[in-house]
């Protein structure tokens, strides 16, 4: 339950402040400031701003290189591969990104992996970059093991998230962006903080049996979404990733609250598709705009308003959000009080809150 709304340009303004106190340059730590509080204004807390501590202690203990420069390690033309340096994922994400688009204009298509990464926050942060640039998009990431195998009681595999994203001719990406888990640790370690429980069918304990304790399934193991298939999916993500890359997978990448001065090290793919030059340079942006309309005007079910096509609830939000961002209970103060630690903000509390009933 959130308990407060803040100036957004407040809020990232003072989330620079705390990550150039700590050395990270500039844009760097304005590209952090931006991807984080997008996810909270998408609703997507998990992958908002409720990471900034956790990256400042990773940072202070020397896991994530403040100044972390990527560069390319294998260069194939339309397949690269990037040493991330542990640099902060954002900066390395933004860096492949970027080479995707480059050599997609080139080649037609064209594929980055990175390895000796960092969490990159949403998925859907990058995909809409493609989608904006006119291309489709896919971003993958691995995480350290979270999910037995069907029927294990064993955690083997993570819940590597991936994100798709598709241009539009009228200007509203489709953009798909999922864990292969049933819910993200991130959204269990929310529940946990406000004390609540979570879904069943989402975690289990640490004996494999289900739960809807947060606390339990933060200590257990996350369930796949829809079983074998989830699974499976997880599964080629860890090898698209870790594999591509030449980088960690499965349990070579580490926990990412715990072991805070071992670098996380996980790997990423990018892949880009310049569908503007598909049916004779008309693109496929109308074809995008027909499919999310069929979805958002089909019939609906008793008692439901509005459907939304992929990308369409976190797109809304965003936009209704206006100039104020909500934060987790607590997490302004959180905030304030990092930065006084850090030296960002000595004279005192720097966000205005208001109370939400």
């Amino acid at each position: 339950m959130n308990d407060s709304e803040v100036r957004v340009d407040e809020l990232k303004n003072l989330i620079e402040r705390i990550f150039t106190s700590l050395d990270v340059p500039g844009k760097d730590a304005r590209l952090l400031a931006d991807s984080l509080v997008t996810a909270d204004l998408e609703g997507v807390a998990s992958h908002g701003v409720v990471l900034v501590p956790m990256y400042v202690e990773r940072l202070k203990a020397g896991s994530v290189a403040a100044a972390g420069t990527p560069g390319i390690a294998e260069d194939l033309g339309g397949l690269v591969v990037v040493d991330a340096a542990h640099a902060f994922g954002q900066v390395s994400s933004q860096y492949a990104v970027d080479l995707a688009l480059e050599r997609a204009r080139t080649h037609g298509v064209a594929a980055v992996a990175v390895r000796n990464a960092f969490h990159f926050g949403a998925a859907a942060y990058w995909t809409r970059q493609f989608a904006q640039a006119g291309m489709v998009g896919f971003a993958f990431s691995n995480t350290r093991p979270l999910m037995p195998a069907p029927g294990g009681a064993e955690r083997v595999v993570g819940n590597n998230p991936l994100s798709i994203g598709f241009p539009s001719a009228a200007g509203k990406p489709l953009v798909v962006d999922m864990a292969t888990s049933a819910s993200a640790m991130g959204k269990i370690r929310v529940a946990a903080s406000e004390a609540r429980a979570i879904p069943e069918g989402w975690a289990t304990d640490a004996q494999g049996a289900p739960t809807t304790s947060a606390q339990e399934a933060i200590q257990g193991m996350l369930l796949p979404a829809a079983g074998p298939k989830g699974f499976g999916l997880a599964v080629a993500i860890d090898l698209l990733c870790g594999g591509l890359s030449g980088g960690g997978m499965g349990a070579g990448v580490r926990p990412l609250y715990d072991q805070l001065d071992q670098p996380y090290n996980c790997a990423h793919a990018f892949i880009a598709i310049d569908a503007a030059r598909t049916g004779g340079g008309a693109g496929m942006g109308a074809q995008v705009d027909r499919c999310a309309d069929t979805i958002r005007g089909s019939r609906r079910a008793p008692g439901v308003d509005r459907l939304y096509a992929p990308g369409d609830l976190e797109n809304a939000r965003r936009l209704a959000r206006g100039a104020t961002c909500p934060l987790p209970a607590g997490m302004a103060e959180t905030l304030d009080k990092l930065a006084r630690d850090v030296g960002a903000s000595p004279g005192g509390p720097t966000l205005r809150g208001t109370r939400v009933p």
